[in-house]
């Protein structure tokens, strides 16, 4: 056997996909070198029988036979695990404490072990024992099905408002969007009769380092990003004069007059008043309500919330001291974080790490506040919050625990009709195999906190449940191998906490999706998310209203896309051919050819739904020069909002004509990505009731009325 045939074995038993076709039609096989470093990435040892061994070894030490955590479908009517017994034995003894305290105990049939049905939904404890032989296992109880609120079960349609939270402007902001801001603007969405606000990620970044601002390259996807934080609404600012005079008026109005964002004179403007508020906040007495507050929340925080801000601390001492971005470049000791010397570290800057903390207990607060507004206010999904696919590989979760997080690669995508060169995201991908046998705790963990103050979750790149395209560093992104998890389990602890938290589920599940994924998703109740620029038949054409799938969350656009203005005009093109992202001309005049033909299409479909007449087609298109209206706008929303989606999703930014878009794909420095501010204040796109926003929202709300026929 070669050694290249030994890796693909060795891929095989790790779930390392030997062969793959891109949605160019093209089939791949990972290279030796690809399947070598991959392997490596996840822990093995390079020489691929030493790796084998090992993985048979961890599988026949594995007592009874079983995985460190089985999973079993609630529904199940007779669940049983299949035990690992030699020929001959005898029956096992099996306890279970189950999560309420309550108790069950039996005995195995031979090699299958049956419990009692129903199962409580939950994570439990089950210990086993035959003679000297004993192990206990996580058994986790999940559901087969997501929770479907009212407001999307079926025969009900919904829409809602999305927004990039750092873009939104208003009279009083401090040079970003702010917890304040999502607060008022979910009332007013609530008030106007949409059901939920949508959100970009807010994961924390690095504090120590803003200009690392990108939503979906967190340094933790667990906690919060702190630039979020009304100062003004701390305890203790309208008191604290002193405080206040920290942060001048004048750099206050300048930044809010920018027109992008600048996240470093934002930090700049904020971290010396919150420093000085948390000082404030020290000298309470410690049986004050706000200090018993900030100490529950520690200790519901505890091991990952210390971490967290132990990294904080850690990072800032570094960045202060000039050395590089990430913490691979630290002194050997204080990259362990269970090291003697990061222990000292933490005790000796005991206050900073509070500090770290203190900030996350604020913008929590901040959040919940935010989402108790929309509700009173009427929003029934309340917020649409959105989880990351990864983490950024130099942040706090990386650090934290190393052994989770698979060095040496990169999630990405490979070549597609956009990115024929491939994708890399920059993101670590989470080794599959330690996930097992960390009970998939970490997931658990991510989705918890961002389905906190939340009613709706977001799984940005939801095929990662299934599969992801891994890169090894070094190598372009044509040259990665997907990579399979758990689907099975992942959903259904998807399912589980999704029920726990009373928070529905979306799943971006655009791009390369597996088959029969989305038949799957749409078993469980988990949204499908439609984009009308992608939702076509096989002429192109754009599907109609009826075709769209009940189960879903339909929008116009998305944040990777041009705005609708932006996508009639062609500025997102235009920006393309402007950085030299086209590979030649002849795929810039393609693309443009194609713009030309959709936007035709476009008229055509909004023409059968009666929605404009043909006849008015050139106002639109004189002389091939397109013409954007805000009546066109209006018109392309109600096409969406005649779907049979149940969530229709509305952009602020379309609400408010906006040309450019949040993020330009293939792009970095040489885009100002995730830095742009709505050109209108929120005061004034919601003033009154004849603005585009209020004619916009009646609309939804005339189409978005239950159906009377079957789905």
């Amino acid at each position: 056997m070669s050694r290249l045939d030994e890796l693909r074995r060795v891929a095989d038993l790790i779930g390392i996909h030997t062969r793959h076709v891109d949605a160019l039609g093209v089939q791949h096989e990972p290279s030796e070198e690809t399947l070598a470093a991959l392997i490596a990435a996840f822990g093995l040892p390079s020489d691929p029988k030493d790796a084998a061994d090992r993985l048979a070894e961890e599988e026949m030490a594995a007592p009874f036979g079983l995985a460190p955590v089985q999973i079993i479908v609630q529904e199940t009517p007779d669940p049983t695990l299949s035990l690992r017994l030699p020929p001959g034995t005898g029956a096992v003894d099996w306890h279970c404490r189950f999560e309420d305290g309550t108790k069950a105990s039996g005995h195995s049939d031979g090699a299958a072990l049956r419990l009692p049905a129903p199962l409580p939904l939950g994570y439990h404890r089950l210990a086993l024992g035959r003679g000297e032989a004993a192990a206990e296992i996580e058994l986790i109880v999940a559901p087969s099905s997501c929770h479907l609120p009212q407001a999307l079960q079926p025969g009900r349609r919904s829409w809602g408002l999305t927004a990039q939270l750092y873009g939104l402007r208003s009279r009083r902001d401090w040079g970003i969007g702010d917890f304040t801001d999502l607060a008022w603007l979910a009332r007013a969405a609530g008030r106007l009769g949409a059901a939920t606000v949508g959100i970009n990620p807010l994961h924390a970044l690095f504090a120590a380092e803003p200009r690392h601002f990108s939503p979906y390259s967190p340094s933790s996807r667990v906690w919060l990003d702190f630039l979020y934080i009304d100062v003004t609404a701390v305890p203790g600012f309208a008191e604290d004069a002193a405080a206040q005079a920290l942060a001048p008026q004048a750099a206050i109005a300048a930044a809010r007059a920018a027109e992008l964002v600048d996240f470093a004179a934002v930090a700049a403007l904020k971290r010396p008043v919150l420093e000085a508020l948390f000082r404030r906040f020290q000298t309470l007495d410690t049986q004050s309500p706000l200090r018993i507050a900030f100490r529950e929340f520690q200790l519901a925080g505890g091991g990952a919330l210390a971490d967290f801000a132990v990294f904080e601390t850690l990072h800032e001492h570094f960045t202060q001291e000039g050395l590089p971005f990430s913490w691979h470049e630290w002194p050997a000791a204080m990259r362990d974080p269970h090291s003697a010397a990061v222990a000292e570290f933490a005790q000796a800057l005991a206050d900073r790490v509070d500090f770290f903390q203190w900030l996350q207990w604020e913008a929590d607060r901040q959040l919940g506040a935010a989402a108790e507004a929309g509700q009173q206010a009427g929003l029934a999904l309340g917020f649409y919050r959105d989880l990351a696919v990864g983490v950024d590989p130099h942040g706090a979760e990386a650090w934290a625990d190393q052994e989770l997080i698979a060095p040496g690669a990169a999630i990405g995508a490979p070549p597609d009709p956009l990115s024929r060169a491939g994708q890399n995201w920059g993101l670590a991908p989470i080794n599959p195999l330690v996930l097992r046998r960390r009970r998939f705790a970490p997931l658990v963990a991510a989705l918890r906190a961002n389905m906190r103050h939340a009613g709706v979750l977001r799984i940005d790149h939801v095929m990662g449940l299934q599969r992801l395209y891994c890169i090894p560093s070094g190598a372009p992104a044509t040259a990665g191998a997907y990579v399979s998890y758990p689907f099975e389990h992942l959903l259904r602890l998807v399912a589980l906490e999704s029920r726990r938290n009373q928070c529905a589920i979306v799943g971006e599940d655009l791009g390369t999706v597996p088959e029969g994924f989305r038949d799957t998703m749409r078993t469980a109740n988990a949204l499908s998310y439609r984009v009308a620029v992608f939702e076509r038949r096989g002429d192109a054409s754009f599907m109609p209203p009826r075709d769209y799938p009940p189960l879903a969350a339909a929008s116009a656009a998305t944040h990777d896309l041009a705005t609708l203005k932006g996508f009639w005009l062609g500025r997102d093109i235009e920006w393309r051919h402007q950085l030299g992202i086209y590979p030649d001309e002849t795929a810039a005049a393609t693309e443009a050819s194609e713009r030309r033909r959709d936007r035709h299409l476009l008229l055509e479909a909004l023409a059968t739904e009666g929605l404009l007449p043909r006849e008015r087609f050139g106002e639109f298109l004189t002389d091939d020069v397109p013409a954007y209206t805000q009546e066109l706008g209006e018109a392309i929303h109600v096409f969406l909002a005649r779907s049979r989606a149940r969530l229709m999703l509305v952009q602020l930014e379309d609400a408010a004509g906006e040309i450019e878009q949040a993020n330009l794909p293939g792009t970095s420095d040489s885009h100002p990505n995730w830095r742009r501010r709505l050109s209108v204040r929120l005061e004034q796109l919601f003033a009154g009731n004849m603005t585009r926003l209020a004619a916009l929202a009646a609309a939804a709300r005339r189409q978005a009325m239950p159906h009377t026929n079957s789905e």
